[in-house]
């Protein structure tokens, strides 16, 4: 009943491997035919070619100079916006401490290139008021008869009568958990005007006021540990704001009227591109524009709205200088000569599995096919869902794991083989071997992802696109074998080439110098019953299984021997 059992376990595990293969081609599929994927993965700037912009800063005002330090800060802010628009593997660097080179694959559309062009827009805004980050169900939205109406022309910046029905509905509305559409629905806005605003990092939303402090008013910023009155330093991190000397006036008119008021008004928010980077309390008057913006902060987190107060405010935009389209001839002839690699590897791992595993080499060839169909659909999905596109150092990715997948199939196999060794029935050894193969699979492939994950946040550029595919592949390796490998052993175990050791099998266990544990029941040995050959096979093979022994067991083997003696010797001597 329990060989019954694995059997079919084994036809269904086959099954649901099939529904995956079918689900993600039937996905893909729907893709193709409304337009919007395509069979082939989309390839990246070094594969597919692309566009190439040369930008010319623009200091707003008359004789601004940038400096080397702002131009950097600009490319990385140019990064930031490029890959929140989706599109994947862009190459953005500085060129003779002048300009900004943008390398994009594809023709870029138009909003990504308004993108590009305009300058950093921060701004300090009074919160009108504040909610959660999701958007209000239709059904419980505020009916329109109770919706806050304006009674008089407001009197300030922090004056409710700011927000209009159509901003509270366009409020409620306002999804700010899910980031796609977060970056979607807040823009930035008119600064004379109120807007709603999502603060990514909180998943909270506002209603602000119009813009009271620009951000080119600040003149430095930093980031350090606070401290009490006699100096001493209170483990907690803070960021440090100065503004000029217009800021400094204009600030603390504002925090006057925001230190006297309560709830969500008395917060300002800092606006970066249409979000809210930040929204503090005012605890104080500021009349000095040295305000310190203290909380939950990290080391990390306070040095990074540090940089984005430092550098956002940033008053350059960018021209085009020029535009032309960059050639895939050279990044085509390695993609071929990465898929020759690929190729040889192939069928260097073929050639080599079946000449050791004979027929069960042909396992190991239908389980990486299985993979490379797992993973080509996942790239192929994540292009189109996500906008993945493969790299030259991705393709390096897969051919590097094209070993390590087979390496799963080796240690199954040889566990197997271990098993047969032993003296076990195939059956038996299938699921013994399995017992002891599974968790080396395991830890294996946690191994490579752990590194694939750590490669992908440290590295940045074209190495993250091997770390992605190397990952990428040791997950598709454990489905494989779980899925694919395991199963298609325990009904190959059942069949009579396989199941009876077959010499071309590569699971005969005489050719394995197996040392069987049982001659059959009521069978004993007649002196002189075995040949000269047959002795020196079971020779070599009681050998082969003594050199396989451990330590503990040839010690076991020893002890148990000298037991044997000892009770022969006594007999012996009775008679």
């Amino acid at each position: 009943m329990a060989r019954t059992g694995s059997t079919s376990i084994a036809r269904r595990t086959l099954i649901w491997l099939g529904v995956l293969l079918a689900a993600g081609t039937v996905i893909l599929g729907s893709g193709v035919f409304t337009n919007q994927a395509s069979w082939a993965p989309k390839l990246a700037l070094d594969l597919e070619g692309g566009t190439q912009m040369i930008l010319a800063p623009k200091v707003q005002g008359a004789g601004g100079e940038i400096t080397g330090e702002q131009l950097n800060q600009a490319v990385e802010i140019i990064r930031q916006r490029v890959d929140g628009s989706g599109v994947a593997e862009a190459e953005i660097t500085t060129q003779s401490g002048r300009n900004v080179v943008v390398s994009l694959p594809g023709i870029p559309d138009q909003r990504t290139r308004e993108l590009i062009q305009a300058s950093a827009d921060m701004e300090f805004r009074p919160v009108l008021t504040s909610a959660s980050g999701a958007a209000v169900p239709e059904a419980e939205r505020t009916p329109a008869k109770d919706i806050p109406k304006p009674t008089a022309k407001p009197e300030d910046f922090s004056d409710p009568n700011w927000i209009t029905p159509e901003l509270y509905q366009e409020f409620e509305a306002l999804e700010c958990l899910d980031p796609a559409a977060a970056a979607d629905e807040t823009q930035p806005a008119d600064p004379a005007k109120p807007m709603v605003a999502c603060e990514p990092d909180t998943g909270m939303k506002y209603i602000l006021g119009p813009v009271e402090v620009p951000g080119t008013d600040i003149s430095d910023s930093s980031f350090g540990q606070t401290r009490g009155q006699q100096g001493q330093t209170l483990n907690q991190w803070a960021v440090n704001i100065e503004f000029n000397g217009e800021g400094t006036r204009t600030f603390k008119a504002v925090t006057e009227r925001l230190f006297g008021l309560s709830g969500a008004r008395n917060q300002f928010a800092i606006v970066l591109d249409g979000k809210v980077i930040s929204a503090p309390t005012t605890n104080a008057v500021i009349p000095d524009g040295k305000p310190q913006i203290t909380g939950n902060f990290t080391e990390e987190s306070a040095r990074g709205l540090s940089e984005q107060l430092k550098y956002g405010a940033l008053p350059i935009s960018f021209e085009i200088q020029s535009e032309q389209q960059i050639s895939a001839t050279l990044g085509a002839d390695q993609l071929r000569m990465g898929l020759i690699a690929g190729v040889i590897g192939l069928v260097l791992v073929a050639g080599y599995s079946i000449f050791q595993y004979r027929a069960l080499g042909f396992v190991t060839i239908a389980s990486l096919v299985v993979a490379g169909l797992i993973t080509y659909l996942a790239i192929a999905i994540l292009g189109w869902t996500e906008n993945y596109r493969l790299s030259l150092a991705g393709v390096a990715g897969l051919i590097v794991a094209i070993g390590q997948t087979a390496d799963s199939f080796i240690v199954y196999f040889e566990r197997i083989r271990d098993e047969l060794r032993e003296g076990r029935g195939l059956v038996s050894a299938v699921d013994n071997g399995w017992k002891r193969a599974r968790q080396t699979v395991l830890a294996s492939k946690a191994v490579n992802l752990l590194a694939a994950v750590v490669l992908y946040f440290v590295a940045v550029g074209n190495v993250r696109g091997f770390a992605f595919t190397l990952g990428l592949t040791a997950v598709a390796d454990l489905l494989v074998v779980f899925l694919f490998t395991h199963p298609t052993m325990v009904l190959l175990a059942k069949t009579k080439f396989f199941g009876e050791g077959h010499r071309f099998s590569g699971l005969d266990p005489r050719l394995l110098g197996a040392v069987p544990l049982y001659r059959g029941a009521g069978r004993v040995r007649q002196p002189g019953e075995r040949t000269a050959p047959v002795r020196a096979k079971n020779t070599a093979a009681a050998a082969e299984a003594g050199r396989r022994q451990t330590i503990a067991e040839r010690r076991a083997a020893e002890k148990q021997q000298a037991t044997s003696g000892a009770g022969r010797g006594a007999n012996k001597e009775s008679n």
